[in-house]
């Protein structure tokens, strides 16, 4: 009989995406991947999201200074099915993932708030607090 709670489902999810996450980035800085592009470039996987049963895989990518973010994102995307055969060798669960690569947006909305927040009429209105 099978006790699997949600909250269990969810930390097995969150364990999985960080070792997904780690073999992701092994691979590209051990440039594993042979694409010109990618070969050129840095890429940080900031975060990979598991579904629930653990079939599908939301990669956040960001590429050193965010410079040919739509090049990037190409290359990894072309060369998907690499990266999941790797990715479900390094990750031993019961079926292989299906990746899929997004650009990770929060460090421009972090920027983004962070230039609001300094903004002069704001910086008034939160002293007066």
């Amino acid at each position: 009989m099978k006790t699997d709670t949600p909250e269990i489902k969810t930390v097995r999810a969150l364990r999985v995406g960080e070792q997904a996450r780690h073999a992701l980035s092994d691979i590209l800085a051990r440039g594993d991947v042979h694409d010109p592009v990618l070969e050129k470039h840095l890429v940080t996987i900031t975060e990979v999201r598991m579904s629930p049963d653990l079939r599908h895989a939301t990669v956040f990518v960001k590429p050193l200074l965010g410079k040919d973010e739509e090049k990037v994102l190409k290359a990894l995307r072309t060369n998907t099915a690499y990266l999941q055969r790797e990715v479900a060798t390094r990750v031993q669960t019961r079926y292989a993932a299906k990746l899929k690569f997004l650009a990770d947006e929060s460090f421009d909305e972090g920027t983004h708030i962070d230039t609001l927040l300094r903004d002069p009429h704001i910086a008034r209105d939160l002293a007066e607090d």
